[in-house]
């Protein structure tokens, strides 16, 4: 069997064609900086290592996005596949869905409650919601399967899940930490304990959106996220954590509910506080050139990672090891430089190779 698993962030696209049972990779790619002039595009076929790479492509949506893969996978030169309806399944890093949590079939009802809460999560939601309705027409056939990130953060315990709000909105409404990123810290939590039975995990899923996950026992324990993805730490457009009294005091002053909803979630966070870009890459640039809004963002957004490990850490009772993922996360050494050096008090030491 060929399964397709697709990965559809708040600004990225990222594929991998398996050959199943075995689990075989057979081509991988990674769309990034979807909706800038700078987009970039990489390819690679695993099997004859011919690889693809298109640096400052405008890449306007998550269905050119798609085109492109799919002019790759199917390339009679450089391809894997001669046809897509080759492809016998697709999975999905689905976000939340009413009333659906787990693995689930993508069925009419499962998309309808993705949409219900499009108000949780517009930003995301509504990039799966497009990106899977975009593959049902090229693929109307195939099962297509969604592992919403809710699933992971269901052993969170009650007391660190509910907020000080009327308990009925909970029993009626939902209303408590979801938590996010699940498929990226179930991941987190299994590969940080192979080599070692590590108790307590902190792991830090940074990029375009972010969030901090603590991990015990290879369970969640606690998430930066709460009810909505709007909350935590500072994201590449959405505020984070924010007093819920500014929306009432700024509605006083005289600000539209749309004003201050654009404000919060697409306005805020790294591109709200540089006024700059809401890429990190351009936030560094503009760092280099002694932009000082730039690097106010940047520490804002590291003395946010900082608080929530200590605080963390602190909830668990302890802590074995910090894990950093993510498109910031893996990439940016000043990020995990900037964190750790404030964690010595924790004992975190950072090897400099």
């Amino acid at each position: 069997m060929l399964i397709l698993v697709n990965n559809v962030g708040s600004t990225s696209l990222k594929f991998k064609l398996y050959s199943m049972p075995e689990e075989k990779v057979l081509c991988e790619s990674k769309i990034e900086r979807i909706g800038s002039e700078k987009g970039s595009y990489l390819f690679q076929n695993c099997l004859s290592l011919y690889k693809n790479s298109i640096p400052n492509i405008p890449i306007e949506s998550y269905s050119k996005g798609i085109d492109l893969f799919l002019a790759n996978l199917t390339d009679k030169e450089n391809g894997v596949i001669d046809s897509v309806n080759q492809i016998d399944g697709l999975g999905f890093k689905t976000v939340i869905s009413k009333g659906y949590d787990g693995t689930v079939l993508l069925t009419d009802d499962v998309m309808q409650g993705m949409k219900d809460y499009l108000f949780i999560a517009p930003i995301h939601n509504k990039a799966y919601i497009d990106a899977i309705e975009q593959f049902k027409l090229i693929l109307p056939n195939i099962p297509m399967i969604g592992v919403f990130e809710t699933s992971f953060h269901q052993t969170i315990p009650l007391e660190n899940k509910l907020y000080s709000l009327p308990y009925e909105w909970y029993q009626e409404y939902g209303i408590a930490r979801k938590g996010y990123h699940g498929a990226s810290f179930s991941y987190v939590a299994k590969q940080a304990r192979k080599d070692n039975d590590y108790k307590y995990i902190i792991g830090c899923h940074l990029g375009g959106s972010s969030s901090i996950c603590a991990i015990k026992d290879g369970k969640s324990f606690d998430s930066s996220f709460g009810f909505s993805l709007q909350t935590g730490l500072p994201h590449a457009n959405r505020s984070g954590d924010a007093d819920s009294y500014i929306v009432p005091f700024l509605q006083n002053e005289g600000l539209s509910w749309q004003e201050i909803r654009q404000g919060l979630d697409n306005r805020g966070g790294m591109l709200g506080i540089s006024g700059v870009s809401n890429d990190f890459i351009e936030i560094q640039q503009a760092i280099e050139v002694g932009n000082e809004r730039a690097k106010l963002a940047v520490d804002v957004f590291v003395v946010s990672i900082v608080r929530y490990i200590g605080a963390f850490s602190a909830e668990m009772g302890g802590l074995d090891k910090i894990v950093f993922t993510g498109g910031i996360g893996e990439n940016s050494a000043m990020i995990r430089k900037k964190v750790c050096d404030k964690l010595e008090h924790l004992s975190v030491k950072l090897d400099n190779f």
